[in-house]
């Protein structure tokens, strides 16, 4: 017999028994459908992260100067050197000074926007662009002027679209408002990426009386050798300070990498345990493969009888059980994919602000068929084992 007539007779027999070839099927199917579903997830996640973390710049070193008390610390001065030093790999660098407090504008207390020390490079640093007026300049921050650039919330909120000249103050300190940024968020919140104040950061360093600068902003020439850059920074204050706790230098980059390594650990955890349903079900499979080898006793005699050889059983009945197997694996794979796309609907819709797009990939789905279609062979050898080694005799006076 033929590989395609024996693949067409486990057709046939696998569509004698439809009910009970479902329910045999039913662990393939679960387990396929729940691993293609969490990958699904797994990939929506990591996609929301690095989408996330591109607004901050994977591009991005961010240092922060904790000093060895008073014997030992770095200026303003020596760290722009570091970058001008190492033009081939670092590209710019903007001290940042956080402030706290509210911004008051007119009688209104606003206490939500944040309120950063930036320097005149910062903005394009972070791709932001000044949609109205201008941005921090060199003089602004030589000069210790008060002036500030804010978000697109305030400007709307606040000032009517019309910002640019218009005064607001922060710790009682008046500041004129030069520039306004750009919309970067899809909506207009209230404590939002527009909801926002950046002013020299000389100013915000001695409005905020924290004497020297201890935090740092530096980009990259190259985010392939972010992590070069990461080490040559590290160098350069180990050499400075001897000390490796007297620095932290944070690359953004490596935050991402981070992360995701955490949810793909949390992913193979989880589709580790979807997987057991795929043993499960393949136990289904044996458990009825040897229902069926006991059912079909006599025609196995008769086979062996009219010369049939016992590769040729055992092939038949390993066939049967792969294509039950693999049908339950295709049938999983398409309630995974119907699953995923209501698993994206339900989110978007509980969680508009978090759009997560579960979304399994082909090589989840061509992993989750093969192995469906594997434990059908393999739980399917005993019961074929079983029906190859049967007497003809013994078969033949089978009741």
């Amino acid at each position: 017999m033929s590989l395609a007539e024996t693949f067409q007779l486990a057709v046939k027999n696998i569509l004698g028994s439809k009910m009970r070839t479902f329910l045999t099927m039913l662990g393939i199917i679960i387990g396929v459908c729940a691993v293609i579903v969490i990958v699904g997830l797994g990939n929506g996640m990591r996609g929301y992260i690095e989408e996330s973390f591109a607004d901050m710049g994977t591009d991005t070193l961010t240092v922060m100067i904790v000093g060895r008390g008073s014997s030992r610390s770095v200026s303003e001065e020596e760290m722009y050197q570091l970058v001008a030093d190492n033009a081939d790999t670092l590209k710019q660098i903007s001290p940042t000074v956080t402030m706290s407090g509210s911004v008051k504008i007119g009688s209104d207390t606003h206490s939500t926007a944040s309120i950063t020390g930036v320097s005149e490079d910062y903005f394009s640093m972070k791709g932001y662009t000044v949609a109205q007026g201008r941005g921090l300049q060199y003089t602004d921050v030589a000069d210790r002027k008060k002036v500030c650039v804010v978000g697109q919330y305030l400007n709307m909120a606040y000032f009517g679209g019309n910002a640019v000249g218009q005064t607001l103050k922060i710790g009682g300190t008046t500041f004129t408002v030069v520039g306004v940024l750009e919309m970067q968020d899809t909506e207009l919140e209230e404590g939002g990426s527009d909801d926002c104040v950046y002013v020299p950061y000389s100013t915000a360093s001695r409005l905020s009386y924290s004497g020297t600068l201890s935090n740092y902003t530096l980009t990259v020439q190259d985010t392939d050798r972010i992590s070069e850059a990461k080490a040559l920074v590290e160098e350069k204050l180990y050499a400075i300070f001897s000390d490796d706790d007297a620095y932290t230098v944070a690359s953004m980059a490596e935050m991402v990498e981070e992360m995701n390594n955490m949810v793909n650990m949390i992913i193979y955890i989880l589709a580790g345990i979807a997987a057991i349903s795929l043993v499960v079900g393949g136990i289904g499979i044996m458990n009825i493969m040897l229902v069926s080898v006991t059912e079909r006793t006599r025609e196995i005699g008769i086979r062996k009888a009219l010369g049939a050889k016992e590769s040729a059983i055992m092939r038949q009945f390993v066939i049967e059980a792969a294509t039950t197997s693999s049908l339950g694996g295709v049938l999983g794979i398409g309630l995974g994919y119907a699953l995923s796309a209501a698993a994206t609907s339900v989110v978007a819709s509980v969680m508009p602000d978090t759009p997560i797009t579960v979304s399994p990939t082909l090589l989840a789905v061509a992993v989750a068929f093969c192995v469906s279609t594997g434990i059908g062979i393999i739980f399917g050898y005993l019961p074929a084992k079983k029906a190859a080694l049967l007497n003809p005799i013994d078969a033949l006076r089978y009741d």
